[in-house]
């Protein structure tokens, strides 16, 4: 088969599935999105492909490559439904809400009146994040209304109008790590501990990755939350809350993982190919 990898950033996850795709025995096709134009009234070099895996860190150039070759009906994973709802912080807590899935209490501000009432009714500390945006960016923890009112002053006079959306939700008291889950499709191939002595404990930011064994209860409840958003491969954040349990934080539509592949020894790569293959078979 011959399998494009679009990607606008060749990180070690985009040359390990191009260097597994060969391995498997198929045709990679590298496809940067910077470096050409995308052409709907000429599409025949692209009509030759079985299928895409879509790997770009920015969420608007994959959305608008994902809608490309979607319209050319060229399958493509994670499809654009996936992204839309991964992409947007909002959409994918309203899905895992309507399917009663565990998660962090969250409200929405469209003003800075509004986004102060909505801390003091969740009571502080609250952390605040953008609606769009990954790695741990712009999200921050606040511990009093002065705090909150310097940081959605500053959110109010950012350029992209998704920030003057405030999402403000419950501060959890974690244990000094996260969960981030690996999904493709309705497996479970890995899963880490994110530990961090700070309150974020993205990797990205200094986390240290251990890999965990997930039980009956967590595999059950992320790959229903998997299911809300619509399926896919993805890296599912789960919080352990001291009274509730199990609390899903986030869902990423293109998901990095390298450090998982580090600690656990799993090939994800393969297992993202083996599903995108069997996605462009139907």
């Amino acid at each position: 088969m011959r399998i494009a990898v679009v990607y606008d950033v060749l990180r070690w996850e985009e040359k390990d599935i191009i260097s597994n795709i060969r391995s498997l025995g198929h045709e990679p096709v590298p496809i940067h999105v910077t470096s050409f134009y995308l052409d709907p009234y000429s599409n025949t070099q692209y009509m030759n492909l079985d299928v895409v895996i879509q790997r770009c860190v920015s969420l608007f150039r994959a959305i608008e490559t994902t809608v490309f070759f979607e319209s050319l009906g060229i399958p493509i994973v994670n499809k654009l439904e996936v992204l839309m709802v991964t992409g947007d912080k909002l959409h994918t807590t309203m899905k895992l809400i309507a399917n009663n899935i565990p998660t962090p209490r969250t409200l929405i501000a469209m003003s800075r009146e509004a986004a102060v009432n909505a801390a003091k009714k969740l009571g502080f500390p609250v952390v605040v994040k953008p609606i769009i945006g990954s790695w741990g960016r712009m999200i921050a923890k606040v511990n009093d209304e002065d705090a909150l009112n310097s940081i959605l002053e500053l959110r109010e006079h950012l350029q992209a109008p998704y920030h003057r959306i405030h999402y403000i939700q419950e501060y959890i008291e974690k244990p000094g790590r996260d969960i981030r889950v690996f999904t493709v499709g309705n497996e479970i191939p890995a899963a880490i501990y994110r530990i961090s002595n700070y309150w974020k404990t993205n990797t990205a930011l200094g986390g240290r990755a251990e890999c965990v064994k997930v039980c009956d209860e967590l595999r059950d409840l992320v790959l229903k939350a998997a299911e809300a958003v619509g399926g896919g491969y993805l890296g599912i954040d789960v919080l352990e809350d001291p009274s509730r349990g199990y609390l899903i934080n986030e869902v990423n539509g293109v998901t990095e993982y390298k450090n998982t592949v580090r600690v656990c020894k799993v090939n994800i790569s393969e297992l993202i190919i083996k599903y995108a293959i069997e996605v462009g078979k139907k």
